[in-house]
């Protein structure tokens, strides 16, 4: 019996290491591109395209951060990114929110029909949808214009999904207790139901920022000017521009990541808790 526990604890033991071997080396291929990134950024350009590779720059150099801000309309293509993936982020996040909590807590003829015709939506992928909506897009005028970009991204299936999943396990006598005391629904859902949804809002929030902020081939088809551009699209035009000076590039693909780590580094107990928390709740 005792033999028996001990080959328990031993294989137990083992399959632990195992999976920290093997988380190891998953953090090892994803943080050193980025550490290559950032140090490279600061390199001068004989390190930059040293052979052997130098890890770790001899000298540190800010040419290239300054060259960004004035060889090119960074801070412009900044400031495109940020307004239109914080104003489609708060946007997101209400609207899945009041839907989410309406497929959670009320009933009405056809609402699973209705919920599952939403989900078929996550099906059809983008590029079936991309003809389509630049042929509305472009109809109406908003081909070169920001609306292209928000209008369309102020609906979000995922987050439906994900704030409905949260709000079902919220027990039905809260709202019975809040009605009693004279709440009404909206009263309800702002100073009940979000306060216990943080978790989940939070993990909506990041990847709302995050897709939006990334988001390349819809900018790229509906976006014709300089002034309009988002970052990853300015920032594949600089590439092409500058192609021979990795450095540059690498120095504004540096400034594009920032915000995104900033948004999850501040949010991350949110986030790990809505991850988890999504998993469990139906």
């Amino acid at each position: 019996m005792a033999t028996s526990a001990s080959n328990y604890r031993a294989k137990e033991k083992a399959l632990r290491i195992l999976n920290w071997v093997i988380l190891l080396i998953g953090a090892i291929f994803m943080v050193v591109p980025f550490y290559w990134m950032v140090t490279t950024s600061f390199k001068y350009p004989s390190e930059v395209i040293a052979y052997p590779p130098i890890w770790i720059p001899t000298r540190v150099t800010l040419e290239h951060y300054e060259k960004i801000f004035t060889e090119m309309n960074f801070l412009r293509y900044f400031f495109n990114s940020a307004y239109i993936s914080i104003t489609v982020t708060a946007i997101v996040i209400l609207t899945s929110a009041y839907v989410g909590y309406v497929f959670a807590k009320f009933d009405f003829w056809g609402k699973n029909a209705i919920f599952l015709c939403i989900l078929a939506t996550m099906m059809v992928p983008f590029p079936v949808t991309m003809i389509p909506m630049y042929l509305v897009m472009s109809r109406i005028g908003w081909v070169g214009s920001h609306k292209s970009l928000i209008i369309p991204a102020l609906y979000s299936t995922f987050g439906i999904f994900m704030m409905r999943q949260f709000m079902h396990s919220i027990p039905n006598e809260l709202r019975e207790a809040a009605k009693i005391d004279g709440c009404g629904e909206f009263r309800i859902f702002w100073t009940i139901i979000l306060p216990l949804t943080k978790s989940g809002l939070a993990a909506l929030t990041i990847f709302t920022f995050m897709w939006n902020w990334d988001n390349f081939l819809w900018p790229l088809i509906v976006l014709n000017s300089d002034n309009a551009f988002t970052l990853p699209v300015g920032l594949a035009m600089f590439a092409n521009q500058f192609w021979t000076d990795y450095a540059l590039v690498l120095a504004g693909s540096t400034v594009t990541v920032a915000p995104v780590l900033l948004v999850f580094f501040l949010m991350q107990k949110r986030f790990i808790e809505g991850i988890t928390l999504s998993g469990l709740k139906a």
